[in-house]
């Protein structure tokens, strides 16, 4: 709407909705709406705290193909109104109204943050923050919600073929696990990462002391994997826990004596399995 003078007084003339208006090319748009907004939230975490963080959000809808565009303010409406805190199901609420508000049958969003976890060193038990890399995925159509955590953890892997023809020592380096799986029921994010954490060769510390190093360092040594290993061991866990319906696990590690990194990765639907039996 907009505001005209007439003599001292205001009267209100309707403004033409541009975006709202008919489009002749019918052709549809799988996903319009706005990318790479950061956005203040809070985050529930699993010893019942909140986490203020700020994150990166990607959210669009559907377009059918006789609209000609679609109302992007509303997308930030919907953000700041959900800013307070974020949960999985808060998460699953902000995905219904996205589709609501914006008269769509299809809606994602994709919420990327860093998420903290105080950490005790092995030994003396010193604390510290590690920080992850973590996000929420949803997707809606046809009136049901689907969600994904996802998670990228920093670890050490320490590589069996080096142990086993060496003399002295056996090459180790930082890897990456990242896990994205596909939930049905509740997930803490700290459950993924305890997970990466536990099929790596040894998990990574904000602060190490003398004899905390000691431990890591021969903790490795004593439990060398491949790329392989991890990603398969990492996949073994997922197929034992039924609240993740599909999953793909990835690593990555960033070798120490080449100048590539080693990479592999595993992908399962248990939902699609079981509908093809």
């Amino acid at each position: 709407m907009r505001k005209t003078l007439h003599e001292g007084t205001a009267t209100v003339d309707p403004i033409e909705d541009v975006q709202g208006t008919a489009d002749l090319r019918r052709i549809p748009i799988n996903k319009v709406g706005i990318k790479d907004i950061f956005h203040p939230v809070r985050v529930r975490d699993r010893n019942g705290g909140d986490q203020q963080t700020i994150a990166n959000f990607n959210m669009y809808v559907d377009l059918p193909h006789d609209f000609k565009g679609t109302h992007m303010s509303r997308f930030v409406e919907i953000l700041n109104n959900h800013e307070r805190e974020i949960s999985v199901k808060s998460f699953r609420d902000m995905m219904s109204e996205l589709t609501d508000r914006l008269d769509a049958d299809s809606g994602h969003i994709e919420m990327s943050f860093p998420y903290f976890v105080t950490k005790k060193a092995p030994v003396s038990g010193v604390e510290s923050l590690m920080d992850y890399q973590a996000s929420l995925i949803g997707e809606r159509k046809e009136g049901k919600n689907t969600i994904y955590i996802k998670v990228v953890v920093p670890v050490t892997s320490l590589c069996p073929c080096s142990k086993q023809i060496s003399d002295f020592g056996a090459h180790n380096q930082r890897s990456h696990v990242t896990i994205k799986a596909r939930i049905d029921s509740f997930m803490w994010i700290e459950e993924l990462i305890d997970i990466a954490e536990q099929e790596a060769s040894c998990e990574l510390y904000g602060i190490l002391k003398r004899p905390d190093e000691k431990y890591v360092t021969e903790r490795a040594y004593q439990n060398p994997k491949f790329v392989e290993d991890m990603v398969r061991d990492v996949a073994v866990r997922l197929n034992a826990d039924e609240r993740v319906r599909a999953y793909t696990v990835e690593s990555e590690n960033f070798e120490s004596i080449h100048n590539h990194s080693a990479y592999a990765l595993i992908e399962k639907d248990k939902d699609a399995e079981s509908e093809g039996r």
